[in-house]
């Protein structure tokens, strides 16, 4: 995976070599390329502002870096979305496999995030900066699914709006004091709004994770026929799933045959209510794995939540439960795609003599 796109390169355009003396080694793990020792933050002794500054310069240079990985590496395709929008537009965009639409032989899988910094390709920045690129980004998990004969879609809910102070500092490569704005997450109409600072512009379709998620679905996903679609959520990416399962009830409850949930933040009783169908739906559809000091695919259900079946995912660190479950997640994929087919084989008329020659008389 490194060894194709050395990270080094990236630090090198952006005049921060003295800064961050840093690259992934054979492992994927995050060192410095002189005392090969993991990420120091305390850069600079007691100074917590450039610290940040300086961390969130990396953060950003992660992100593109996987970008890459993901187009050449992974070999997906990179759509921005409204794909109508014109070339001077900042729009958001997310990833997928050449054939993700059009190829009716292979299942479709969906990676939807949990909220924060990160975006498409990384469960977790934290995760990829001190355990490396294995456990924190998603492309163990895409090269996983397209040996399986998965097609993939890469989801970037948190795409959603440019700074424009922002935006010119990266346009210079970060080489002015490495200014960076955080992006602040409140509790507000929605389940979650975005406080933006000044001078800000929304991302047109992907204002906020659950218009990302709808967006894609209604334009892409929904477009696909004959196509058995699973999803792996994240966090919010689990809020994110049901309330698209709220919204387009019929089309998800119909073309999604699995959902593996990582942590969740859905809430049952305020999402779904006491709607009938959909509590059945996801009794028989979905499966949560959770962060447990039991080893992995181990009960572990709780008093608040007993919505479908809930194992350990194997560790009691959120930033790693996805990719400690992801072995378990697609034995549960494999599993629910071969019951989903027996039950279609089931379910379809048999053919008989007697019925052949009623046919041809009517």
């Amino acid at each position: 995976m490194t060894q194709e796109l050395s990270f080094q390169k990236f630090i090198e355009q952006s005049d921060l070599l003295g800064e961050l003396k840093y690259d992934f080694n054979e492992k994927a793990e995050f060192r410095h390329t002189e005392t090969q020792r993991p990420f120091v933050f305390n850069y600079y002794e007691n100074v917590l502002e450039k610290n940040s500054k300086r961390y969130q310069a990396l953060g950003h240079l992660l992100e593109q870096y996987i970008y890459e990985l993901l187009e050449k590496v992974c070999k997906l395709e990179k759509v921005y979305i409204p794909p109508e929008a014109d070339e001077e537009e900042q729009r958001s965009f997310f990833f997928m496999s050449e054939k993700a639409l059009t190829n009716h032989r292979s299942a479709l899988l969906v990676l939807l995030q949990d909220h924060g910094v990160f975006r498409a390709g990384q469960w977790s920045q934290q995760a990829i900066i001190h355990h490396g690129l294995q456990q924190g980004s998603q492309i163990p998990c895409i090269q996983m699914a397209l040996q399986a004969h998965y097609d993939v879609i890469v989801l970037n809910p948190n795409d959603n709006f440019v700074e424009l102070k922002m935006e010119k500092e990266r346009k210079g490569l970060l080489t002015q004091n490495i200014e960076s704005s955080s992006l602040k997450i409140v509790q507000g109409g929605s389940f979650f709004s975005l406080q933006r600072p000044p001078e800000c512009i929304p991302k047109r379709c992907s204002n906020t994770p659950e218009e990302h998620m709808a967006y894609i679905w209604d334009y892409f996903i929904s477009k696909t026929e004959g196509k058995d679609i699973a999803f792996i959520v994240h966090g919010y990416g689990g809020l994110v799933f049901m309330d698209l399962l709220v919204r387009r009830r019929w089309e998800v409850m119909s073309k999604v045959y699995a959902v593996a949930l990582i942590d969740s933040e859905h809430h049952v009783g305020h999402q779904l209510g006491s709607d009938v169908q959909l509590l059945a739906w996801i009794k028989h559809h979905c499966r949560e794995w959770v962060t447990s000091p039991k080893p992995l695919d181990k009960p572990a259900a709780t008093v608040f939540k007993r919505e479908f079946p809930m194992v350990s995912a194997g560790t009691e660190k959120y930033s790693l439960a996805p990719s400690s479950s992801l072995q378990s997640i697609f034995k549960y994929f494999k599993k629910a795609l071969k019951a989903k087919t027996t039950i279609n084989f089931s379910r379809m008329p048999i053919m008989t003599r007697s019925s052949t020659k009623r046919k041809q008389s009517a």
